[in-house]
């Protein structure tokens, strides 16, 4: 009786491992293979009140973290981003960087990655900064090859973008350069209306209070989220405190857009490869009392 009790206890326990062995083979497969290869689209609406009425419903396409190369990012899938994107009819379109896979051979070159990107279209122009594997491939030819495909590159400084007073300021990356944020925004008028573009969200506490609103990538969203746990690992001095999506500190907003592709593990889990269409609202008219 014992030994039968033994027995069945000994396959109830094989048979327990087996299926979280599939458990586990299969979250492997779909975070490999299945999430990196979706495309979500992240809407936000921020009402800004340093955001004027004649820019009100200004509609912006955030892109950061291509990572071009390996099977995550094909030639082929970057060109379907920007069918996506351009789907979109944005006002601006703003690329925050890290555009290569400084690490691995599997990836395109800045040239070629450069093709595809060269057919976006907004209204008021396409803007980029470079991220840290940007600069710890090439910085300089990248920027080359984006300019080349007539993408204004702002590497610490700004450029207007559009009538109303819209002036875009490109603070440089956190980990690899030397940010000075003040600097990005010297040549912007008193009076203009600033969107500040970084690609490390680290640089935020010391973007000045001018700005209407900063917009950042590189954290990924932590690329893999577990449930209860979270997300294990994210590349921030700050932890998850700039984690993803509009953030809020003393009236002043970041919105941190998760990325498209991987970077060291190729994998995605609850965390799937998204762009952001911000929408930037004024803050509405206060009613005026009757006498």
């Amino acid at each position: 009786m014992s030994g039968g009790v033994a027995r069945g206890r000994s396959r109830r326990g094989r048979t327990a491992l087996g299926l979280l062995s599939i458990a586990a083979l299969a979250l492997v497969v779909y975070a490999a293979f299945v999430e990196p290869r979706r495309l979500v689209r992240r809407e936000a609406t921020v009402t800004l009140h340093r955001w004027p009425a004649a820019l009100d419903g200004l509609r912006v396409v955030a892109v950061s973290d291509l990572h071009a190369g390996g099977w995550t990012m094909t030639a082929a899938r970057l060109d379907a981003l920007v069918d996506r994107i351009n789907a979109e009819r944005a006002d601006l379109v703003v690329l925050l960087g890290d555009f290569v896979r400084s690490h691995s051979r599997a990836r395109l070159e800045p040239e070629e990655l450069a093709r595809p990107l060269a057919r976006l279209r907004a209204a008021r122009g396409v803007f980029a900064v470079l991220g840290n594997h940007d600069w710890w491939y090439d910085g300089e030819r990248v920027r080359r090859a984006l300019e080349a495909a007539h993408i204004r590159v702002l590497e610490g400084e700004a450029a207007a973008a559009g009538p109303g007073g819209l002036w875009l300021a490109g603070v440089p990356d956190e980990m690899t350069r030397a940010p000075r944020p003040a600097r990005a925004l010297d040549g912007v008028p008193g009076d203009a209306t600033t969107i500040v573009l970084t690609h490390n969200p680290d640089a935020f506490p010391e973007i000045p209070e001018r700005a209407a609103i900063t917009l950042a990538g590189h954290t990924h969203g932590g690329q893999i989220v577990l449930p209860i746990v979270g997300a294990p690992f994210v590349p921030s001095r700050f932890g998850q405190r700039y984690l993803r999506g509009l953030i809020v500190e003393n009236g002043r907003h970041l919105f941190v857009t998760t990325g498209v592709g991987t970077s060291i593990l190729p994998l995605r889990f609850g965390v799937p490869p998204e762009y952001a269409l911000i929408t930037l609202r004024a803050p509405a008219p206060r009613a005026t009392s009757r006498p």
